[in-house]
C-alpha cells in the first residue's frame, strides 16, 4: 500500500508541474511576413501568473548585484523560494510592477553582477519583448535530465535568462551569447527548453537543458532561423544535426563532451542529433508536440501535404523550417494559437467528447493516477488531442520587430490574455512609458474586476456551457476590436514617428502610451459587459433576446441518439434489458 502510495503522490505531483510545461512558439523571418517584420509568438499554457508586468530602464551603481529569481515554470511552485502559485515574484528591483503586497518576498538564488544600465521590457513568465525591439518566445521541452535548483550551484532557468537578456541586449545573436555564458557561468537547472530569439534584422531558435542532476553547468545549441521561412516548436526540441562552423549555427564548449561522456553519442555514428541526443521525446503521450507542429505547417503551408502520422518521436518528417505558400502578418500566426483543428481529422469541436454545442475544450486531469476503492491504479488508458488554443492558456502574443522604424515605434507586442480563441489582441509598443494597469493585474485565486485576463478568463468558462451559440457572440466584440487595432496601427505610428522625427521622443511615446490604456480600458468594460449579456442571453438554457424569453435551444439529434435519450421514460412499462 505504501508503494502504490508513492506512485500516487509522484503522479499528483506531475500532473501539478504538467500545467505548465505545454507551451507553442513560431518564428516568421523577415521575408516571409508581409511587411518584412521579424514575428515572434508564444502561447504560455499554464494556470499560473496571468499579469503582463512593465518593467523600466534603470541605472545601477557601480558594484551592484542582480539577483536571480526561482521561476516556478521551470519545475512548479516551490514556496521556499518566495513568490505564491499565482504570483511569479515578490521584489522591489524589477519596477513597481513587481512589488506586490501580501506575497511572500522572492528569495534569490543567487547572485550576478549588475551592469550600469539596464534597458525597459515587457515581462510575463518569460521576458517577452524590451526597448530595442529584442523580441522572445518560449517552450518547454523534455531532456533527459531535468536538475532542481540549487542556491549558488544551479540558479538560471530559461525564464531569467530571458530576463537578463532583455536587460542588456539590442540583438539576438548578442543575447543568446549572454544566455549561454550565464549557463556556463551559474548554472542551469529544469526541463529544456526552446527560446525564439529575434531582433529587426533575424531570427534564432535557442535550445538548452541541464545533463547532470549534480551538474553546474548545461548545454545549448542555437540555429538561425531563414528569413523566408517559417519556425514552430511545441514541447520538444526542434534542432537536429550540430553543424560544426556553421554559420547559422552556436552551441556550447561541451556540447560534444558530454554526449561523449554520458555515453548518449558516439562521433563514429554520425553528426549529433541534439533532439535525440539530448531529448526525450514529446511530453505527456505521442503527439503532444508533433501534432502541433503539423498542424502549424499545414496551416502556413498546405502545399506540402505533411502527413499527420509519423513513425515516432524522433521523426524527421516536419523540417526545422518550411516556406509559407503566402506571407504572413501577425493574425496569420495569432490564428494558428487559435486553432482546435477545425476542418481536420482530429477536429475537437465535432464527436461525443464536444458535447452537443461543439465544444472543444478537453479537460486533461491525470486519470492514469487515480485509484479504485481497494487503492489499485486504474486500468484507464487513453488520451484527447492536444490542440494549439487550449482552455489552460493563460496567455498568448505575437512580437513585432521592424527595423525600418524608431525601436520605441517599430517593436510591437500583440497581447491575447488568457486562451487564444476567445482573446482579443491589443497592442502595445515597445516604446510605451508604462502598460495600462488592466494589463498589469490578474490572479488566479481571486476575482478582480479590475483585471483584464480575469475579465476574459471568466468568459471564456462560462462559454462552455453552450460553446457554438456563445463563440459567435465572442467573436463579434473580438473582431471589432482588432479590426480597429490593426484598422488604426498605421495612422497613430505616423503620428508618433512625426513626433518623434521632429525631436520630441517624449510626445511620441505619451502617445502610443495613452493610446493603449484607453484601447485597454475600454476592452475591460465591454468584456464585462459582454459577460452579463451572455448570461441574460443563455439563462437556464434557453435563447433569451427582445423577441421572446425562453426560446427553445435543443440538443442535437445525432447526440441525444449517442447518450441514450431514445431510451427514456416515454412509457410505463420497465425496460427491457
Amino acid at each position: 500500500m505504501k508503494g502504490i502510495l508513492r506512485v500516487l503522490v509522484f503522479l499528483c505531483c506531475l500532473g501539478a508541474a504538467g500545467t505548465a510545461l505545454a507551451c507553442t512558439t513560431i518564428l516568421v523571418g523577415k521575408d516571409a511576413s508581409t511587411d518584412g517584420s521579424v514575428l515572434v509568438s508564444h502561447s504560455d499554457d499554464g494556470l499560473g501568473d496571468a499579469r503582463l508586468i512593465s518593467v523600466p530602464a534603470m541605472d545601477h551603481k557601480p558594484g551592484s548585484m542582480r539577483a536571480v529569481y526561482y521561476s516556478h515554470c521551470a519545475l512548479d511552485f516551490k514556496p521556499q523560494w518566495g513568490g505564491s502559485e499565482s504570483q511569479r515574484m515578490m521584489t522591489t528591483e524589477r519596477g513597481p510592477g513587481y512589488n506586490t503586497p501580501g506575497v511572500p518576498k522572492s528569495v534569490p538564488l543567487g547572485f550576478i553582477p549588475q551592469v550600469a544600465h539596464t534597458y525597459a521590457y515587457f515581462d510575463a513568465n518569460y521576458g517577452i519583448m524590451n526597448e530595442h525591439q529584442l523580441s522572445i518566445g518560449e517552450c518547454t521541452d523534455k531532456a533527459k535530465v531535468h536538475p532542481e535548483p540549487e542556491a549558488g550551484k544551479r540558479i538560471f532557468y530559461s525564464a531569467e535568462l530571458s530576463r537578463v537578456a532583455l536587460e542588456r541586449c539590442t540583438t539576438a545573436r548578442e543575447a543568446i551569447q549572454l544566455m549561454g555564458e550565464l549557463i556556463a557561468k551559474y548554472g542551469y537547472y529544469g526541463t529544456g527548453e526552446t527560446l525564439l530569439v529575434a531582433d529587426p534584422k533575424e531570427g534564432w531558435v535557442f535550445e538548452m537543458c541541464g545533463y547532470d542532476m549534480n551538474g553546474t553547468d548545461g548545454v545549448w545549441v542555437a540555429q538561425r532561423v531563414p528569413d523566408d521561412a517559417f519556425f514552430a516548436a511545441a514541447n520538444q526540441f526542434r534542432i537536429r544535426e550540430v553543424r560544426e562552423n556553421a554559420p547559422d549555427m552556436m552551441y556550447s564548449k561541451n556540447i560534444f563532451d558530454v554526449a561523449k561522456a554520458k555515453g548518449w553519442w558516439k562521433p563514429e555514428s554520425g553528426p549529433l542529433d541534439w533532439t535525440a541526443v539530448y531529448g526525450d521525446g514529446e511530453f505527456h503521450h505521442p503527439y503532444y508536440s508533433l501534432r502541433r507542429v503539423w498542424r502549424a505547417m499545414t496551416m502556413v503551408a498546405p502545399s506540402l501535404k505533411l502527413s499527420p502520422w509519423v513513425e515516432g518521436p524522433f521523426t524527421k518528417a516536419y523540417p526545422f523550417t518550411i516556406k509559407p505558400d503566402n506571407k504572413l502578418n501577425p493574425k496569420d500566426i495569432f490564428a494558428i494559437h487559435r486553432d482546435n483543428y477545425e476542418g481536420t481529422e482530429f477536429d475537437l469541436t465535432q464527436g461525443l467528447a464536444a458535447g452537443p454545442f461543439n465544444d472543444p475544450n478537453r479537460f486533461e486531469g491525470q486519470a492514469e493516477g487515480m485509484a479504485d476503492k481497494e487503492g489499485r491504479l486504474t486500468p484507464l488508458d487513453g488520451a484527447f488531442e492536444r490542440p494549439l488554443n487550449i482552455y489552460r492558456c493563460v496567455y498568448a502574443y505575437v512580437n513585432q520587430s521592424r527595423s525600418w522604424l524608431p525601436d520605441a515605434i517599430g517593436g510591437l507586442t500583440w497581447y491575447g490574455p488568457d486562451r487564444p480563441a476567445t482573446a482579443v489582441l491589443l497592442p502595445f509598443h515597445a516604446g510605451v512609458i508604462d502598460l495600462p494597469a488592466p494589463i498589469q493585474k490578474g490572479d488566479a485565486l481571486k476575482l478582480e474586476r479590475g483585471s483584464l485576463w480575469t475579465a476574459f478568463n471568466y468568459v471564456a468558462n462560462y462559454a462552455m456551457l453552450k460553446y457554438s451559440f456563445m463563440i459567435q457572440d465572442i467573436v463579434k466584440v473580438r473582431e471589432r476590436y482588432e479590426s480597429t487595432a490593426f484598422g488604426e496601427q498605421p495612422a497613430l505610428e505616423d503620428k508618433a514617428l512625426a513626433l518623434w522625427k521632429k525631436g520630441d521622443q517624449k510626445g511620441a511615446r505619451k502617445l502610443l502610451t495613452a493610446d493603449a490604456d484607453t484601447r485597454a480600458k475600454a476592452l475591460l468594460k465591454d468584456w464585462w459587459n459582454l459577460s452579463d449579456q451572455l448570461y441574460i442571453k443563455y439563462n437556464d438554457g434557453f435563447l433569451n433576446t427582445k423577441e421572446g424569453l425562453a426560446q427553445e435551444v435543443f440538443y442535437p439529434a445525432w447526440w441525444l441518439k449517442a447518450v441514450g435519450y431514445e431510451s427514456g421514460p416515454s412509457t410505463y412499462e420497465k425496460p427491457k434489458k
